[in-house]
């Protein structure tokens, strides 16, 4: 590599990661790219390397396979890759009745949001402990913060996301080493498509922009900040979720990730109905 400082970021190759790539990449850090699909990550790699001059290394790995943390962290060691940035980014959804979903799918999605992200937390931290600096990023949602029906094992995922980064975060006071979640909400990305989920409610308003949210958790990072919820509509709902009663908010979950499109009718009647 050089002697700028090296991020690594998993699902660097599109959405959120893609932007924040481009954001390390701006300020002269070099990258090394996780992700499971190579001529995505050679494209990516290929424009970065042309619009900021930085290195970029790809590592073609599927974070769904228990080996690939460990795989990941030996190639950089055997290159003598300091690594200043860790990004967890990788992730997917799996969407609808818990009773009707794909098991096998939601194992991997385990292994991914929950486990990938654990591992390679625990492998390159020691090293920045050493150096005195670090920064951390993983990538939790708004789900994060409260159960969400139809929804239920990806928000549970990130619901540990953002405890795990509290609670390390707190551990590593006074270290050089800081870690910050990035918790957005409904953003423009191929994740929509990709977990069929493009028709419900949550999906059918205004859309963040995957370059707004980046910007808004580097920033966040960059600063040390524990938590981070871009857009101010975001953190209103952030707000009520803290405050309305668990019963209110998973109904609320509901009917977001339903469908239906009668969501202002729904909300009217089952509010009415409710025995809090």
């Amino acid at each position: 590599m050089s002697n700028n400082k090296t991020a690594v970021i998993t699902g660097g190759n599109s959405g959120i990661g893609f932007e924040l790539a481009k954001l390390f990449a701006k300020d002269e850090c070099d990258l090394v790219l996780v992700a499971r699909n190579q001529k995505k990550l050679e494209g990516c790699a290929g424009e970065i390397n042309k619009q900021f001059g930085v290195k970029v290394k790809i590592i073609v790995k599927d974070l769904s396979s228990p080996s690939a943390p460990e795989e990941i962290f030996s190639e950089l060691q055997k290159e003598s890759i300091h690594v200043d940035f860790l990004v967890n980014n990788a992730g997917f959804n799996v969407y609808g009745p818990f009773s009707e979903t794909n098991l096998k799918k939601e194992l991997q999605l385990l292994q991914v949001n929950i486990v990938s992200l654990t591992h390679l937390t625990k492998l390159f931290l020691p090293d920045m402990l050493k150096h005195g600096f670090g920064k951390i990023l993983n990538v939790g949602s708004i789900g994060s913060f409260m159960p969400v029906p139809l929804n239920t094992v990806y928000c549970a995922s990130k619901g540990y996301v953002l405890l795990f980064s509290e609670g390390i975060a707190e551990e590593l006071v006074g270290t050089g080493v800081t870690v910050t979640a990035l918790c957005p909400g409904a953003t423009r990305t191929g994740f929509i498509d990709k977990a069929g989920m493009k028709n419900t409610n949550l999906f059918k308003g205004n859309l963040m922009e995957p370059e707004k949210a980046a910007k808004i958790g580097y920033r966040a990072l960059m600063k040390g900040h524990r938590v981070v919820v871009p857009g101010f509509r975001n953190k209103y709902q952030m707000f009520l979720v803290r405050v309305a009663p668990r019963k209110l908010t998973t109904k609320v979950g509901k009917i977001i990730m339903s469908e239906k499109t009668t969501i202002r009718t729904k909300i009217i009647k089952f509010v009415a109905s409710l025995d809090l």
